[in-house]
């Protein structure tokens, strides 16, 4: 190819504008930092990459959320290779706070702000020092990577310390700092103030672009939904009424099956976002293992019972938290009391519906379908079988454990018994106490040695 041909060339693709398009990638954060928000980012970056994309636009407004979750989002900006542009639409208030200062710039819409980064635990009030200091730290630690003051990143969390001549032109003595659009410009948090994502674009140079929108793909959706605390209260509340119902009547098949599919959604989300360990999902079994244990094997409630009640509630709470095995000091106590609301609230909530509408939910129509309601009447031909021989006074062995019913042997036959609640191993001696139909009430009887 000759120099005059090569020149025609480019000369062409100048001016027919045949280039590269820049890949500009749209993430959008409009509601709490919490485990939805955090896989969120975490797919809308792997689609970045797998999109080839030459920049990131973050569209924030939010008034924070769990602390553990924003530290992943923030290491997660911090590593990726490309350009990051945070687009403050209104609120970055606390763990935005954190993310927006993890961007490689941050640009704020007219009347919007950041700061406010002090942590609170689930009342609304201030966390203890210890996690006032981890959010601190992080807040510094970010804003020195992306070469932003680090004290005034400080001064978002601890309103206790003393002001030097930057933070006193920001803020009043006894406050965190909350930082209006000009005033992050003046002091280097904000590149400038935009009205749209496009401005940011034309700021940065970048004209000739495809905007690539990221939407969560259905799935992603179902999964995100069943991440809500509130629902895994819903879902808690359906397990603990199933397995109920159930015992209540053996073989319906349906109250056990409803457990199963809501015991399934509770764990499967939790455990594809990196949440729900192994150890803790056997933990979880294990404590149903030894509550089922106690109900039909084991006589009366005792350690077993307990124990169960323990590693099943306490395994429920670690399922919905980014702890490190028993190390809880990356998850702030906002989070930690919202796990624990979320399960006591399916207990209790159970436990409620159980008390005031079991009745109702076992004469419903729906509920009849399931079971048998015909009576069997004499006048159709019905009869029952009465012991007509006086067995009162009697012993014999139980022939079966009584807890509190089961079988008794008495002169060479089997009949049906029970105690009055207490438990009765197989082979003791027994003596009936009363009888009524075909039914014996017995007792244990005292061997001599």
């Amino acid at each position: 190819m000759s120099r005059y041909t090569l020149l025609f060339f480019l000369l062409l693709l100048s001016v027919t504008g045949w280039s590269q398009k820049a890949r500009v990638f749209l993430m959008e954060i409009h509601a709490e930092i919490d485990p939805r928000t955090e896989r969120y980012v975490k797919l809308a970056l792997n689609e970045a990459t797998a999109q080839k994309a030459d920049y990131i636009v973050l569209d924030l407004d939010t008034y924070g959320g769990a602390l553990d979750n924003a530290d992943t989002i923030r290491k997660r900006l911090l590593e990726y290779p490309k350009p990051i542009f945070m687009f403050i639409d209104k609120n970055a208030a606390s763990a935005g706070a954190l993310i927006s200062i993890a961007c490689d710039s941050i640009y704020m819409a007219p009347g919007a702000s950041i700061g406010a980064a002090t942590v609170v635990n689930g009342t609304g009030q201030a966390a203890p020092d210890k996690y006032q200091s981890y959010m601190r730290s992080m807040m510094r630690a970010t804003a020195e990577a992306n070469k932003r003051n680090p004290k005034i990143a400080e001064a978002m969390v601890d309103e206790k310390l003393p002001l030097d001549s930057t933070l006193s032109a920001v803020r009043r003595e006894g406050q965190v700092i909350t930082m209006t659009t000009s005033e992050a410009i003046r002091f280097g948090f904000c590149e400038a103030q935009v009205n749209s994502i496009q401005e940011i674009l034309q700021r940065n140079g970048i004209k000739d672009h495809t905007l690539i929108r990221y939407e969560l793909p259905a799935t992603e959706k179902v999964i995100s939904f069943f991440l809500n605390p509130f629902i895994s209260g819903i879902l808690i509340l359906i397990i603990i009424g199933g397995l109920y119902f159930e015992l209540q009547t053996p073989g319906v098949g349906f109250p056990i099956l409803a457990a199963a599919v809501a015991l399934i959604l509770y764990l499967v989300p939790y455990y594809l976002h990196g949440l729900a360990a192994n150890w803790e999902i056997l933990l979880f079994l294990v404590g149903v293992g030894l509550l089922a244990a106690e109900i039909f094997v084991i006589p009366g409630f005792g350690i077993a019972g307990i124990s169960g009640l323990v590693l099943t509630f306490g395994s429920l709470i670690l399922l919905m938290v980014n702890n490190d095995a028993f190390d809880f000091s990356p998850v702030d106590t906002s989070k930690l009391f919202n796990a624990s609301v979320a399960v006591l609230f399916g207990f209790f909530g159970a436990l409620f519906l159980l008390i005031l509408g079991g009745n109702q939910l076992l004469q419903s129509r729906a509920f009849r379908r399931l079971t048998l309601q015909s009576e069997q009447r004499s006048e159709q031909g019905y009869t029952s079988t009465f012991l007509t021989e006086p067995l009162i006074g009697l012993q014999g062995t139980s022939y079966t454990v009584l807890r509190p019913s089961g079988k008794v042997l008495i002169n060479g036959q089997i009949y049906d018994a029970a105690t009055r609640g207490d438990y009765i191993e197989q082979g003791a001696t027994v003596e009936v106490i009363s009888q009524e139909g075909v039914s014996l009430t017995v007792r244990r009887v005292k061997v001599l040695s």
